[in-house]
């Protein structure tokens, strides 16, 4: 494994890979953003729930 961190610089793997983490982590938000049951921002509207009448 040692030799792994003679091909590669440390410091710009781990910057590199912080920056891909935050930039899942935007689209991740950003999609959720976009559904309606998990916008926190648009006070979440509730789902229309199909009722069947009770027998």
């Amino acid at each position: 494994m040692w030799r792994l961190w003679l091909l590669f610089d440390p410091r710009r793997v781990l910057v590199a890979l912080s920056v891909f983490l935050f930039a899942l982590a935007l689209l991740i938000h950003f999609i959720l953003l976009s559904t309606n049951k998990y916008s926190w921002i648009e006070g979440g509207k509730p789902m229309p729930v199909a009722t069947t009448p009770a027998k």
